[in-house]
C-alpha cells in the first residue's frame, strides 16, 4: 500500500480504537481528541474496518469503503460501530472488554474491475491481495482480502460474497455484476 503508516501511527490508531471501544460499552462519552498533536497521515481522509474477535471468533466488523473523514475519526467511529452496531451480534459488553482482539484495515480506494463475461470474473481475482465490492442494483457486499484465509477458492469466494450481498449464491455466475477491488494495510493488537 503506497504511504504505509508508521509503527507509532498505527500504535496510536490501535489504542485510539480500544479507547473508543471502551468509552461506548461503558456508556461514557468520547474523549476530545487534539488534533494538533497528531501526523499529516492521522489526519488526511482515510477509510477503515475495524474487526473485533473475542477467542478467535468474530465478535463484530464495520467499516467504511470510501474515505470521507480524517483517518483518526474514522477509527474511532467503526471501533465503536463494530462493538456496538453489527447486527449479527448483540452489543459488547464491558464484561467482554479485556477479551478483545482489535484489527484495523485501512483500504486503498476501490478500483473498478473490468471482465468480460461472468465465468472471466474469478480468474481476474486476486487471492489474499483484493478485497471484493460486488454490486448489483441497490445490493451491495464486500470482503477484506482477509476473508480469502478462510475461503481461497474464487468461485466459493464469489458464492459467499453474493450471499452476503442477499443474492443467490450463483448470481455473479448468471449476469455480469460491477466490481471493485482495493487492497488494505492491515494491522492488530499484539
Amino acid at each position: 500500500m503506497p504511504n504505509s503508516l508508521t509503527p507509532e501511527e498505527r500504535q496510536f490508531l490501535l489504542k485510539l480504537a480500544r479507547q473508543a471501544i471502551s468509552h461506548a460499552v461503558q456508556n461514557k462519552p468520547l474523549p476530545p481528541l487534539d488534533k494538533s498533536q497528531l501526523s499529516p497521515a492521522l489526519l488526511e481522509p482515510g477509510a477503515v474496518f475495524v474487526t473485533l474477535t473475542r477467542r478467535g471468533e468474530l465478535r463484530g466488523c464495520i467499516g467504511a469503503l470510501e474515505a470521507y473523514q480524517p483517518l483518526v475519526d474514522d477509527v474511532r467511529e467503526h471501533a465503536v460501530a463494530a462493538a456496538l452496531d453489527d447486527f449479527r451480534f448483540p452489543p459488547v459488553r464491558p464484561d467482554e472488554l479485556a477479551d478483545l482482539h482489535i484489527e484495523i484495515s485501512r483500504l486503498t480506494v476501490p478500483q473498478p474491475l473490468d471482465y468480460d463475461n461472468p465465468a472471466d470474473l474469478p480468474r481476474r481475482l486476486r487471492p489474499g491481495v483484493d478485497g471484493v465490492i460486488l454490486r448489483d442494483g441497490f445490493r451491495r457486499a464486500t470482503f477484506l482480502p482477509q476473508v480469502w484465509d478462510k475461503i481461497p477458492d474464487p468461485e466459493r469466494f464469489l458464492e459467499h460474497l453474493c450471499q452476503k450481498m442477499g443474492a443467490a449464491p450463483d448470481v455473479w455466475r448468471q449476469k455480469k455484476l460491477a466490481v471493485q477491488v482495493y487492497q488494505v494495510e492491515e494491522f492488530e493488537e499484539a
